[in-house]
């Protein structure tokens, strides 16, 4: 079966997952990290896509970004993939593959999942082990969000805003989310969401989103024929 075409809608906010070809490692030090942030903010920057949360993991990263075009996000991801495999390879006298494979990626509905998924993001550290606090993970997102470091990667988006008057609200209201964490039906669907490819959000959402594009936005049942997307119904 022909895989679907990635789903990619300007002006929403995308999860992205990467990962290394066998679960590789895709960093070994601190230099290969920060020379993947630098990547992604200069292409950021050059393709039109803003970043609001991100993790650098042993071996896949995370990324909650909106895109200003269609192609604004799959450009950016080419670019820094072909240019980090090159820096990785050289720099570790290493051929070949990195990457398993295309990066993965679903759109989320902001009111419902953003800042869902920007404590999932967040919590990977914590889930992995690694640490037991996500402040203390250095590579993410998190310190910038709750007010511990200034990340030029990171562009806050609108609804982390409302979260409180001045800054030091909004940093409070949100580690409060973040140590709270999420419930493991909102974890599942951001996980598999992201996986699979499919839109996540309400049923008025996936409406309004199949009406942009003329890609499938949420699994339908084996054998039915496509219909047209003003006419689909969407499973709540």
């Amino acid at each position: 079966m022909a895989r679907l075409p990635r789903l990619t809608v300007p002006g929403y906010p995308h999860h992205v997952i990467q990962r290394g070809t066998n679960r590789q490692r895709i960093v070994v030090d601190d230099l290969d990290r920060q020379r993947l942030l630098d990547l992604w903010h200069q292409h950021a920057q050059a393709f039109g896509v803003t970043i609001h949360a991100y993790v650098i993991m042993d071996n896949h990263f995370h990324l909650l970004a909106t895109p200003e075009t269609a192609q604004s996000l799959p450009g950016m991801m080419q670019a820094v993939g072909r240019s980090y495999v090159r820096y990785f390879n050289l720099r570790h006298g290493r051929t070949g593959a990195l990457w398993e494979g295309r990066y993965r990626s679903n759109l989320v509905e902001s009111e419902r999942y953003l800042l869902a998924c920007m404590i999932y993001i967040d919590l990977n550290p914590v889930r992995a082990g690694m640490v037991a606090d996500p402040k203390d993970y250095r590579w993410s997102s998190h310190r910038h969000h709750i007010g511990l470091a200034s990340d030029k990667l990171v562009n806050q988006h609108a609804l982390y805003w409302v979260l409180g008057d001045t800054p030091f609200g909004r940093e409070a209201a949100y580690a409060a989310m973040v140590e709270a964490g999420l419930s493991p039906k909102d974890r599942e669907d951001l996980t598999q969401s992201a996986m699979k490819g499919w839109a996540l959000g309400s049923k008025q959402f996936m409406v309004k989103i199949q009406k942009d594009t003329p890609r499938r936005v949420h699994k339908g049942q084996a054998g039915r024929p496509v219909s047209n997307p003003r006419n689909r119904s969407v499973p709540n």
